[in-house]
């Protein structure tokens, strides 16, 4: 039969028409046996520039009704699971932890708004949730120390027991080495200011951490040394050269000068170990115990223009020791307590025996107003024109400061005036830490009287 379509005729024999069946190697014939001509490799397209027809416009023309972009998808919200109700109950803590996915977290609040029961285990376990990030501050009370010693201490005391007048040395140094032990080394080179006051105004020496530790060092070695004990000086300051070389402030000036490189970290081991040293040896000599009824603590300890007794001396240092740790404090950016009350009140009595002795040396020095006329020559244990100290808060009391002579007997039936003070507030007075003006809360009677005890009180601080 004719009429179909002409078989293609390849360019290598005739092509594949509907003669036979045709496979990866070309046509075959009828039987499927042979190939009868090579594979049907298709002609190339014919490109429009042969056929002479015009080339098309790269560029669509715009359209004069653009029409408005459509907007992005947007992620369809989560669909909330079908759970049953123990599921959901389970999920509750990971619900309150924020550790759901969100399809489970969806599930558990549409569940929340219609099981009371669920809803309430919800609430408490989200109170639960947020004791667990407390907003204070986690750092450990300074007075944990204190407390948890006096605890073992009360079980069972120490087969050589610690005198009862160098327990607050014994704190006062521990404490601050505890600070030491908390800062970085870069710390100990942050500037501080040691302030006193002198004469008639305040005074202030800038240095660093380290320094103040190389001053504590250098006049804790009064009392080493008096003691016994190795002197950290070398230099003339540790001589008999005479007061003035024996003084705090000329002993610290030598210690600075004997230092060919800044002072650092290294410091902390030499004056941890020259205050156990100061505590054995007192604990060793001083055979009265915590009663403090023993001769040791009379041991005259020299200050270049003045002496102390041991006890007296080792309530200085415990003084100087918790001002001075205030002032690393600050400059660290570290809490800081106060001491016990206990150990403040003894620091408080101290200052307020030393009293006479400084308005009696400010009045030599024209700095102080006269004693009232005829009450310059008062002898020694007679009663005089006495104020009243009280001392409210920690570490609080009452004393009765004489007026007229440094050896006259404090006096209720001579009172002439009445200062009122808290007891950190005082400490810090006696420190040259806030100005004689600003000290008092609360003042009564002779006016002239009060100033002098205030300023004469700024003058027991030195460096």
């Amino acid at each position: 039969m004719t009429g179909g379509p002409a078989p293609f005729e390849g360019p290598g024999g005739r092509g594949n028409g509907s003669g036979g069946p045709s496979g990866p190697e070309g046509p075959r014939d009828g039987d499927g046996d042979e190939p009868i001509g090579p594979p049907r490799i298709p002609l190339p397209r014919s490109s429009v520039e042969d056929t002479g027809l015009p080339l098309p416009d790269p560029t669509p023309s715009p359209d004069p009704t653009p029409s408005p972009e459509p907007p992005p998808p947007t992620a369809a919200p989560p669909a909330a699971l079908v759970l049953e109700h123990h599921v959901l109950k389970a999920l509750l803590g990971a619900w309150a932890l924020a550790a759901c996915s969100a399809q489970e977290a969806l599930a558990v609040e549409e569940h929340l708004g219609t099981c009371g029961a669920c809803a309430d285990e919800a609430r408490r376990l989200r109170e639960a949730v947020g004791l667990l990030h407390p907003p204070e501050s986690l750092d450990l009370d300074p007075a944990l120390r204190t407390q948890v010693l006096g605890v073992c201490l009360g079980r069972r005391p120490p087969r050589i027991p610690v005198p009862r007048w160098a327990a607050p040395y014994d704190a006062e140094t521990a404490r601050l080495d505890a600070l030491l032990q908390d800062i970085g080394t870069a710390d100990w080179h942050a500037p501080v200011r040691l302030r006193w006051f002198e004469g008639a105004g305040p005074v202030s020496r800038r240095t660093t951490v380290a320094g103040v530790i190389a001053h504590l060092l250098s006049v804790d070695g009064l009392v080493a040394a008096a003691l016994g004990l190795d002197d950290p000086l070398d230099g003339p300051a540790s001589k008999d050269d005479g007061p003035v070389a024996g003084t705090p402030a000329a002993r610290t000036e030598a210690y600075w000068k004997a230092s060919h490189f800044p002072p650092g970290r290294a410091l902390r081991a030499p004056w941890r170990q020259q205050s156990h040293d100061i505590v054995r040896t007192t604990s060793f000599t001083g055979g009265g115990g915590r009663d403090g009824a023993d001769d040791s603590g009379r041991l005259a300890v020299s200050y270049g223009g003045f002496e102390l007794p041991l006890r007296d001396a080792m309530l200085d240092r415990a003084f100087e020791c918790w001002i001075h740790a205030e002032d690393i404090a600050e400059a660290v950016d570290y809490p800081y307590e106060p001491p016990s009350g206990r150990h403040l009140h003894g620091m408080i009595d101290l200052a307020a025996r030393m009293l006479p002795l400084s308005l009696a040396e400010r009045r030599r020095t024209g700095l102080a107003s006269p004693p009232a006329p005829g009450r310059h020559l008062v002898p020694a244990g007679t009663p005089g024109r006495s104020l009243r100290l009280e001392i409210e808060g920690a570490g609080g009391g009452e004393w009765l400061i004489p007026l007229d002579s440094p050896g006259a007997l404090g006096s209720a039936d001579h009172e002439v005036a009445h200062v009122a003070l808290d007891g950190v507030e005082f400490c810090r007075l006696t420190a040259g830490h806030v100005p004689p003006e600003e000290a008092a809360a609360g003042q009564a009677g002779d006016r002239e009287a009060i100033r002098d005890v205030l300023f004469a009180a700024a003058a027991l601080s030195r460096m």
